[in-house]
């Protein structure tokens, strides 16, 4: 049976959520419907839905007599967002510890491996975390916790530029990763726990470094 077909609106948004995904449109830039619909090929009518949906996300905003920009966090914004991976992901890393499966601890070392192979590629090391650490969550096994995490996805593409074009700083998330997975093959939950929780404030430090606040 084939797949049922996606609506052009649905494409366009696939697409634009994409790009700003891969680091193409970032926070502050706008969003012109006629220059989205050439570039995709598609009518204005189509953009215009898949935009509504993006504002629907929290990741566009309309401004008047501006149209659709990217939102950009404020400081405080991006401080209160990671104070909430802290706590959802502590839970995530100690969730996997107890009821993940070694074939998921597996998909995880290989996603870290990918990220430290990609230091010419930032915004590709920087997809693959994001993938990363929704594995984890997936390895918690916990419907909850993890459509508590889809929330805060949105607003993870409003942070702006990769930290990763620092090499220094991938060789930092990839050793804070490897503790991650190193706990989670132990079934400590505890550590795992832990090593997530750190990680995530070493990455608050780079974010805010980064934002030169």
């Amino acid at each position: 049976m084939s797949d049922i077909k996606k609506s052009s609106g649905e494409q366009a948004y696939d697409v634009l959520l994409g790009e700003i995904r891969m680091g193409t449109y970032t926070p502050g830039d706008r969003l012109r419907e006629e220059d989205v619909a050439s570039r995709l090929r598609l009518s204005r009518t189509p953009i215009r839905e898949a935009l509504r949906r993006l504002e629907s996300d929290g990741i566009v905003e309309h401004r008047p007599r501006v149209g659709a920009v990217i939102r950009t966090l404020a400081h405080t914004e991006v401080v209160e967002l990671y104070e909430m991976r802290m706590v959802l992901e502590r839970t995530a890393a100690e969730m996997a510890a107890k009821h993940g499966a070694s074939a998921e601890f597996d998909a995880l070392e290989v996603m870290n491996d990918r990220i430290a192979a990609e230091r010419d590629n930032p915004a590709l090391g920087a997809a693959i975390n994001q993938d990363f650490h929704r594995g984890l969550y997936l390895a918690g096994r916990n419907r909850f916790l993890l459509e508590a995490s889809r929330a805060l996805n949105n607003a993870l593409l409003l942070l702006g530029p990769t930290t990763y074009t620092d090499p220094e700083r991938i060789d930092v998330v990839v050793r804070q990763h490897s503790a991650i997975i190193t706990a989670l093959r132990e079934g400590d939950a505890e550590a795992a726990g832990a090593a997530a929780e750190g990680h995530l404030q070493t990455s608050l430090l780079h974010r805010l470094r980064s934002k030169g606040n």
